[in-house]
């Protein structure tokens, strides 16, 4: 897979860094589609838990992890992997790290805050 394409340029989208993750955001209809690029290395619980001041995640992501591996784990110590390719589904209170020597890069929808109702990821 040429990763040179995926981390091209993205016509018409918000470019923003957080934490050391690059977020380009697009809005399409009622929705955003996001490429987000998750550094070697990363974990939300060292790299965002301070900056947004939330004990886990609380952010659902659906997409496509289109490159890289992601682990998250839940509250109630629930570990899920994700490998490229794979479609992603992640619920809110989990917190997640990049494995591997290589970026991870998600391609993911959401409905800013509808998004969890939506596209029904509560956890239980």
């Amino acid at each position: 897979m040429n990763t040179n394409t995926l981390l091209g340029p993205l016509k018409g989208a918000t470019r923003r860094e957080v934490g050391g993750v690059q977020v380009d955001v697009v809005k399409t209809g009622n929705a955003r589609v996001k490429r987000i690029v998750y550094p070697q290395g990363f974990r939300w619980s060292i790299n965002l838990k301070e900056v947004v001041g939330t004990e886990l995640c609380m952010h659902a992501h659906v997409g496509f992890l289109a490159s890289g591996q992601i682990d998250v784990q839940y509250a109630d110590g629930t570990l899920e992997r994700f490998v490229a390719p794979q479609a992603v589904a992640i619920a809110p209170g989990h917190d997640g790290w990049v494995v591997g020597t290589e970026p991870a890069i998600l391609i993911e929808f959401d409905f800013e805050g509808e998004t969890v109702e939506r596209l029904g990821l509560k956890r239980e």
